[in-house]
């Protein structure tokens, strides 16, 4: 499966974490994820992880093209919901895409536990 990880500054941790607890699992899919994001999770974990740019200089827009070719099947985003985002329209592009596109798709460390031990095991 195609898995992308994205994670805004403050969630950043909780991404590496979830990314740390399932690096097996993960492991034997192909990764995607924003430039910072992805970088501080192969520096702390290893895994391979396809980079994209930085969210606010594109990368959200090509994880949403990934979903709009249908090359992704699961999307984790763990959202800063309590500041809004100077690329909030690319945010609220990405989720969209992800509801349109009917692909799994977690904003949290719960729901990405449950996809995660559901699908990818």
């Amino acid at each position: 499966m195609n898995i992308a990880l994205i994670a805004h500054d403050k969630k950043k941790n909780d991404i590496i974490e979830l990314a740390k607890k399932y690096k097996d699992v993960l492991a034997q899919h192909e990764l995607y994820a924003t430039g910072t994001t992805g970088t501080l999770i192969m520096g702390e974990t290893g895994l391979v992880i396809n980079r994209m740019k930085s969210g606010p200089l594109g990368g959200d827009q090509q994880i949403g093209a990934m979903i709009a070719e249908g090359k992704l099947d699961v999307l984790i985003f763990f959202c800063d919901n309590l500041i809004t985002q100077g690329h909030q329209q690319d945010v609220g592009a990405l989720t969209r895409l992800a509801s349109l596109y009917n692909i799994a798709f977690a904003t949290n460390r719960t729901t990405a536990d449950m996809i995660i031990t559901s699908t990818l095991f």
